[in-house]
């Protein structure tokens, strides 16, 4: 998952880029980048890290322009090499940068073909690399060097007829303007805003992964970027938009609500609180209905996702509510940390218990989900180690049984803790006295319960039914070999070490 922004201004645009990056960094910790024009070049800051530690005073200044894209990262499948932080460019045609949300399943088939017919090269195994390429080939069948919207739109088209996956993605074209655009199943996420320059009393434009990103600089949510859709924006303010792919259908991924989106953001018409407050109401009724039996002292949230949830089903049980665990908050989110290590690593150090909370009671902890179920067993301990006389655990999701291939870093199917086993044997594994997991219905109808437009949500981590339709075995095998434990942990060794040589080199 990673965040991206794009903004089109009548003054300089790279501090309202920072500060959206900021606000976005909850979507990727790895790396962090922008890409500003001014005087027809590009002007480019990336690195690996936080956004507070890539961009410093020398780099701001150097970002000059009113028009400019930016993206925080953190890897899927591919490299944290810092040569992989986005956006990417490339000098023909034109000039265009462009930074990228999601993942293309059919990366590696248009990687060959851009190497074997077109001719263009590849120089990282990013496939936002890829993407770039493909549009800019499509995008170099123009004449001339005037460039329409229309023109644009029909490069977009033919970009839609060629990738497949999940993408949400911000370009900027020099000369010319800022484009993005939403695969057509409308995935991943994108929201267009827009204020009035209090200078020129022009409209000022930005798109986003999140609503949050707009709200902070004071712009106007427009509506979502629809699935399959395309925004230019050009180097004047002059706003076009259209529907660039046949037989489009709105499938958001149901995660955004449950994990990786901020509270305060509104996706796809939906509150991402009050679709939390819903699943906790689901859950809690789930609870009160089926474990009635349970002597429950003590309702706990794992913070800080699933605390708005755990309130509601401590008002179902008729509970007390506490805050058992107090959070780190200068910790990363441990789900998006690259290799297992770092993660166990960091789970300790990012919670720690109040004893008083927890010594002599049955307590019920809940979390947003279980994933490898590491970070859950180790929460157990850590309640049992604070007095606990039982732990049960309830999650506001669904088993995950199957990896995620739309750019979410879910681990192969044998690293989840749910692949293969029934609810018994994964309470066993994270040594809790009792395990709940949501209904997927139930989850899908406390989404909708904000938006009932949406007919259907991607879910294939919890039902395996991925709805691009072009998921076979041997792509899954080939995920595997990229992204389980092992093989991450050759590539940060492989890295390393190329950064080491490269250190000794130039010293």
């Amino acid at each position: 998952m990673c965040g991206i922004v794009g903004i089109v201004g009548t003054s300089p645009v790279n501090q309202a880029l920072y500060d959206s990056l900021t606000v976005l960094q909850h979507r990727g910790q790895d790396a962090a980048g922008i890409v500003t024009i001014s005087d027809n070049t590009f002007k480019q800051r990336k690195a690996n890290g936080l956004v507070k530690d890539v961009f410093e005073t020398r780099h701001m200044q150097r970002l000059k322009g009113n028009i400019g894209i930016g993206h925080v990262r953190y890897p899927t499948a591919g490299s944290s090499s810092a040569a992989e932080a986005q956006p990417f460019y490339v000098n023909s045609p034109f000039g265009i940068a462009l930074a990228h949300n999601g993942n293309l399943t059919n990366a590696k088939e248009l990687r060959d073909l851009q190497t074997q017919q077109t001719r263009r090269h590849i120089n990282t195994t990013s496939d936002s690399e890829v993407l770039l390429n493909t549009f800019a080939y499509e995008l170099d069948k123009t004449v001339g060097t005037d460039l329409s919207a229309e023109e644009v739109f029909a490069a977009v088209s033919r970009v839609h007829a060629q990738i497949r996956g999940a993408y949400a993605v911000v370009a900027v074209i020099i000369g010319h303007g800022l484009l993005a655009f939403r695969d057509p199943n409308g995935i991943r996420p994108l929201v267009l805003g827009r204020r009035a320059s209090e200078d020129t009393g022009r409209y000022e434009y930005m798109v986003a992964s999140e609503s949050v990103a707009l709200d902070v600089q004071g712009f106007e949510v427009m509506r979502d970027v629809a699935p399959g859709e395309a925004v230019y924006i050009s180097a004047k303010g002059e706003l076009s938009t259209k529907q660039c792919a046949h037989n489009p259908d709105h499938c958001p991924c149901i995660f955004e609500y449950v994990y990786f989106a901020r509270p305060d953001s509104f996706i796809d018409k939906v509150s991402v609180y009050a679709a939390r407050v819903h699943m906790g109401q689901k859950l809690g009724a789930k609870i009160a209905r089926d474990w009635k039996d349970l002597d429950i002292d003590v309702v706990i949230p794992i913070p800080e996702t699933s605390c708005d949830i755990a309130l509601e089903i401590a008002q179902i049980l008729n509970k007390p509510y506490r805050q058992g665990f107090v959070k780190n908050r200068y910790i990363g989110r441990t789900f998006i940390m690259p290799g297992q290590t770092q993660r166990k690593k960091s789970v300790r150090n990012k919670l720690n218990a109040i004893s008083s909370e927890f010594k002599g009671k049955n307590v019920l902890l809940v979390d947003d989900s279980i994933v490898r179920g590491t970070t859950s067993a180790q929460i157990v301990d850590m309640a049992r180690e604070a007095g606990a006389e039982k732990v049960y655990f309830a999650s506001a999701a669904p088993e995950i049984r199957f990896p995620n291939v739309y750019g979410i870093d879910m681990p192969v199917a044998s690293e989840l803790i749910a692949y293969g086993r029934e609810v018994n044997e994964i309470c066993q594994l994270i040594r809790a006295d009792g395990l709940i997991f949501q209904d997927l219905s139930d989850l899908e109808a406390a989404v909708r319960e904000c938006n009932p437009e949406i007919k259907q949500f991607e879910t294939s981590v919890f039902n395996g039914k991925y709805i691009t339709g072009d998921i076979n075995d041997d792509y899954l095998a080939f995920l595997n070999n990229l992204r389980n434990d092992d093989a991450k942990a050759d590539r940060e060794w492989s890295e390393a070490t190329a950064d080491l040589e490269l250190y000794n080199g130039e010293n």
